[in-house]
């Protein structure tokens, strides 16, 4: 285990370091800080720092009570990939989602993003959609949790 430290988004410190590590990683729909006030109050967000040094940050957004699915989002900067803080705020986001009641667990990857991607799809995740916001040129992909046998 790292020595990596998770903070909620509470000020605007944090909350910018949050809209940082987003914004990096989703260059196709970057988020004012005002977006990311929005989305706290209405998902659980956290930040992870090393020695004081922003490593990424992670979204659940709380299972809905029509599909009682919870979508887990990990970003980690470039610099921090491939040594294990991924799979922590990984696990972490999938204890929060299980803890808010998700039965179905879901995640969505800019497909420009090749190590997302392949995180998703290496921890049993299977793309179920792929598409086109308006406006963009990059395809999001939808992707749902089947837990291998």
């Amino acid at each position: 285990m790292s020595d990596l430290r998770f903070r909620p988004p509470a000020d605007d410190d944090t909350l910018k370091d949050w809209q940082y590590v987003h914004n990096v990683i989703i260059p196709t729909r970057p988020l004012s800080l005002d977006e990311v006030r929005e989305r706290a109050r209405r998902d659980h967000l956290e930040v992870a720092y090393l020695d004081g040094a922003l490593v990424g940050c992670s979204t659940v957004r709380p299972p809905t009570d029509e599909s009682r699915a919870a979508t887990v989002i990990v970003r980690v900067l470039v610099a921090y990939r491939r040594r294990g803080f991924g799979e922590e705020l990984y696990v972490r986001g999938l204890h929060r989602a299980r803890e808010l009641g998700a039965e179905v667990i879901e995640t969505v990857v800019l497909s420009s993003n090749e190590d997302g991607l392949r995180f998703a799809l290496r921890h049993g995740f299977v793309e179920t959609e792929r598409y086109l916001l308006p406006g963009d040129t990059i395809p999001w992909i939808d992707l749902r949790l089947f837990p291998k046998p």
